[in-house]
C-alpha cells in the first residue's frame, strides 16, 4: 500500500519563466564537433524550463499559475493547451505578435545524456514590465519558481516582487552565466547542477567534495539554502546555517535526463510550501528527478505525487533492510 506524503495544505506555486517547444532528436551517441551522425527519431514535445516546472508542480499536487510568453505561431497554441491540460493556470501567459515561440533542439543519446540548444523566441521578449500588472498572481502564491531562460532583468523583477509579497523563492540558475548579478544569489533556495555550480563559483565541480565546497561558496554569496544536484550521485545540501550534507541519489535507470532538474526544482518548491525541511525537500526531489530521468521527454516525463511517494517509501524500506 502506498501512503501519500502528508501536507498541511495544498501548496500554491507561481512560475515565471520560459515556454518552449522541444524538438528532440534521439541518437546512439552525441556527435563530436564537426561530426555528422544519423539520428533515430525526431519528436515535438512541449518544454521550456519554466513550463516544465509548472507541469511538474501541478502533477505533484500544487495549485500552479504561470507567467510567460509564447509566439503567434502554431506552437504557441499547442504550448498553452499542454499547460492547461496539466492543470496549470495560463491566463497570465501572453502572446507576442510577429514572433516565434521558444524552441529547444535537444539531442539525447542512448545513455540518457543530452545536449540542448535554445532559441528564445517570445521568451526573449518577456520584459520586466510585463510582470507589474500581475501583482495578484504573486500575492496569491506561496512559492516562486524561476529560472534563467528569460531576460535577466525580468528574473530580477520577479524576485523583487516575490520578496514584496513574502514568497519563498526557488531559483534554478540555468542556463548558468558567469556574471550573475549579486541580487540573484539572494534567494531562499538555489538549485544548480554540478556544471552550473562550477560556472557560478568558478570552481571545478566533479565530485561530492567539490559540490560541497561550491554549495558553501554559493551560500556565502547570499543563497539561504543551496542544493547542488549530481545526477545519480544525489544532491549536496547546504542549509540556512551553512551545514553541508550529502543525500544519496536514487538509481532507477536513466532514459532521458532532459527534465530531471526541472522535476527536482518543482519538488523543492512544492514541499517547501507544505512546510517540509530543506533536507526532507532534497530527498523528495531526488525521487522526483530520478523518475523524470527514467522517462522520455520533458513535460510527459514529470511524475505524479503518488509516484514520487511510492518511490520515497520504497527507498525508505530498502534503507531499513540494510
Amino acid at each position: 500500500m502506498v501512503v501519500d506524503l502528508p501536507a498541511v495544505r495544498r501548496s500554491r506555486i507561481l512560475v515565471v519563466g520560459s515556454i518552449n517547444m522541444d524538438l528532440v532528436v534521439r541518437c546512439r551517441r552525441l556527435p563530436l564537433p564537426g561530426e555528422t551522425l544519423t539520428g533515430n527519431s525526431l519528436t515535438e514535445i512541449p518544454g521550456g524550463k519554466g513550463a516544465n516546472q509548472a507541469v511538474a508542480a501541478a502533477r505533484l499536487g500544487a495549485d500552479v499559475s504561470m507567467i510567460g510568453r509564447v509566439g503567434d505561431d502554431a506552437f504557441g497554441d499547442t504550448l498553452r493547451l499542454g499547460l492547461e491540460t496539466n492543470g496549470v493556470e495560463t491566463s497570465f501567459i501572453e502572446q507576442t505578435q510577429n514572433c516565434s515561440s521558444g524552441i529547444a533542439v535537444i539531442s539525447v543519446e542512448d545513455s540518457g545524456q543530452n545536449c540542448i540548444t535554445v532559441i528564445p523566441g517570445a521568451n526573449g521578449e518577456f520584459a520586466a514590465a510585463d510582470l507589474f500588472k500581475y501583482h495578484t498572481a504573486f500575492s496569491a502564491a506561496d512559492v516562486l519558481l524561476i529560472q534563467l531562460e528569460v531576460p535577466t532583468a525580468t528574473v530580477l523583477a520577479a524576485i523583487q516582487m516575490a520578496k514584496q509579497h513574502n514568497m519563498t523563492i526557488v531559483l534554478d540558475p540555468a542556463p548558468a552565466i558567469e556574471t550573475l548579478p549579486d541580487e540573484l544569489f539572494c534567494v531562499d533556495v538555489m538549485c544548480p547542477n554540478e556544471n552550473e555550480a562550477g560556472i557560478l563559483t568558478n570552481m571545478e565541480v566533479t565530485t561530492v567534495a567539490d559540490a560541497q565546497q561550491a554549495a558553501g561558496r554559493l551560500h556565502e554569496l547570499g543563497a539561504r539554502n543551496v542544493l547542488v544536484t549530481l545526477g545519480a550521485n544525489g544532491v549536496v545540501v547546504c542549509d540556512s546555517v551553512g551545514a553541508v550534507q550529502h543525500v544519496k541519489g536514487i538509481s532507477i535507470g536513466a532514459v532521458d535526463a532532459t527534465a530531471a532538474g526541472d522535476a527536482f526544482a518543482a519538488a523543492i518548491g512544492v514541499r517547501l510550501a507544505e512546510g517540509a525541511s530543506i533536507l526532507q525537500c532534497a530527498k523528495y526531489a531526488c525521487a522526483a528527478g530520478a523518475l523524470a530521468a527514467s522517462r522520455f521527454g520533458a513535460q510527459p516525463a514529470m511524475p505524479t505525487r503518488m509516484e514520487v511517494a511510492a518511490l520515497v517509501l520504497r527507498q525508505s524500506e530498502q534503507v531499513a533492510d540494510l
